[in-house]
């Protein structure tokens, strides 16, 4: 049931409210009373409150300021808020409307039909909401793990991207794209625990998001718990003087906001335009350098264009080792990781001097591992679990040996998961390819895009289908067809040149052929079978 929480300091209206409606019917339970926010913020911690019914105007913490406090503590988890409120007080609460209130209804005109009408919107909203978090939770690995390959020209081919972000349903049909690398800066997060440092930069980068969106179409992407990147999409070709003033005025907007909200700020460095998104990875590299240069007086830094034609100094570019750590994650292979990163190690090993890079370097690490490992924030925040510094540790290594000495360590770390993994990384893999086959048994697959699609290489899918399935690739999707095929004769009544046709074959003849070679009979027999 969802749990609603009354909060007036006045006992009669509590009262009225609770005696108002039949909640069971409504599928709520009222969870508690409060005479004011403070009190009601223990409640709302307590019992994992859904929906408030607050007044306005309340002495110690009134409406408003517990629906702000809300909003902060919890971000988007943050309870559903109906205001009550008089006449005089209509202003201060549309202001309300910022912090996630649903409503705000005028106590003089409260009637169980208004209060009902309220209530349910705000149940379409909670419902609305919790498929939206459902459906981001099944796509948000895939996402990641696509806009981090994105970013470091990890893709093994066109093709592959092509059938990723389509599957993704994310548009790269844009005449110009410009990356952003930036991090959150918050005072008070150095004392606050992980666990409470998490809800905060969560917030803080979907309202990034939000923000952003409003200006230009983006995508975010969080790399730790304080760094993000953004691609910014722009319809047209941009020239340099219109897309450094547009950009740098949009994230100072977006920083000044935060700071209003969470008391955070930004520190962003603005990569160079691109016109594909094949070369979206070296707008992000340029936004990387740029953003060692930028200062607390100075957040927002763009790339200077006159200089893109040289290397990016003091970055370091991973897509160099991109075979290699593909292969190694997407395997769980602790060998092909050890041999990589060791070769990383050992290259900065004869350059002492080149700190920077090797800095760069260990953080592009630690950006693909958090990306593209399932709950990789919680992974690898536990690996660094004895130090107080956590995961970010890495960025007070003062030299190239204790930058090395780091990334040892961590490749270690990473080298025993990925060997705890491994068999069972298999068979979860195989597992995904028989629901994504089931899913889309109407197309044309084939082996290489059904590979692409997982972004691993086609034989390694056949090698693992091989061996964790009862049934090689191909037979497996022609079974899938034929299963889907006789329910279409059956239930739909469909011709045999109409089911081929809805199942994706070449041709009817082609249909009739693979359903005789796994049924044993003909599409025609088989329904005459069924129906004599």
């Amino acid at each position: 049931m969802y749990q609603l929480l009354i909060v007036d300091d006045e006992p009669l209206v509590q009262a009225g409210i609770r005696s108002m409606l039949n909640w069971n019917e409504m599928n709520i339970e009222i969870c508690g009373t409060a005479m004011n926010g403070q009190a009601a913020l223990k409640i709302i911690e307590e019992k994992s409150t859904d929906i408030v019914i607050t007044d306005i105007k309340m002495p110690v913490m009134n409406g408003l300021e517990l629906a702000k406090a809300c909003r902060e503590q919890y971000g988007e988890n943050c309870p559903y808020f109906i205001i009550l409120t008089s006449y005089e007080d209509f202003q201060m609460a549309r202001d309300a409307l910022s912090y996630q209130v649903s409503d705000y209804l005028v106590k003089l005109e409260l009637t169980p039909e208004v209060l009902k009408n309220a209530i349910g919107r705000v149940l379409t909203q909670i419902s609305q909401s919790r498929k939206k978090q459902l459906s981001a939770v099944n796509i948000h690995p895939f996402y990641d793990k696509f806009l981090i390959s994105l970013l470091h020209d990890l893709f093994e081919s066109e093709e592959q991207f092509r059938l990723q972000s389509r599957d993704l349903n994310l548009n790269f049909d844009y005449g110009a794209y410009v990356c952003c690398y930036g991090e959150i800066i918050s005072p008070q997060a150095d004392q606050m625990s992980a666990e409470k440092q998490m809800p905060l930069f969560t917030s803080s980068l979907q309202m990034i998001r939000e923000l952003g969106a409003k200006y230009l179409p983006l995508y975010a992407l969080s790399l730790d718990l304080r760094h993000f990147a953004l691609i910014f999409c722009f319809a047209d070709a941009v020239g340099t003087d219109d897309y450094v003033e547009n950009l740098t005025e949009i994230l100072h907007n977006i920083s000044g906001t935060l700071q209003n909200y969470y008391n955070v700020s930004l520190r962003c460095g603005i990569g160079i335009p691109v016109q594909t998104p094949g070369t979206i990875c070296d707008s992000y590299q340029y936004a990387r350098q740029i953003f060692q240069n930028t200062e607390s007086h100075d957040a927002i830094v763009a790339f200077d264009t006159g200089h893109s034609q040289e290397k990016a100094k003091n970055s370091f570019n991973i897509s160099l080792f991109k075979n290699d750590l593909t292969r190694a994650f997407e395997e769980y292979d602790p060998d092909i990781l050890h041999n990589t990163i060791q070769s990383i190690c050992d290259l900065f090993r004869d350059h002492p001097g080149h700190y920077v890079q090797a800095l760069d370097a260990a953080s592009n690490i630690l950006y693909l591992s958090i990306s593209l490992l399932q709950d990789g924030e919680s992974i690898v925040s536990g690996f660094f679990a004895g130090d107080p510094d956590g995961y970010r540790s890495l960025y007070k290594q003062s030299n190239v040996d204790h930058v090395i000495q780091w990334l040892q360590f961590f490749c270690g770390q990473l080298c025993e998961l990925f060997q705890s993994r491994r068999k069972d990384y298999k068979n979860h893999i195989v597992t995904n390819v028989r629901k994504y086959i089931n899913e889309h048994v109407s197309e044309r697959l084939s082996l290489n895009e059904v590979a692409a699609v997982f972004g691993i290489s086609p034989n390694y899918l056949s090698q693992l289908f091989s061996k964790y399935n009862d049934t090689g690739f191909s037979e497996y999707i022609n079974i899938c067809k034929i299963t889907e095929a006789k329910r279409l004769l059956e239930e739909e009544n469909m011709k045999v040149y109409e089911a081929a046709e809805a199942l994706g074959f070449e041709s009817a003849f082609y249909f009739s052929k693979v359903f005789k070679r796994v049924e044993g009979v003909s599409p025609t027999e088989y329904v005459n079978n069924k129906f004599s």
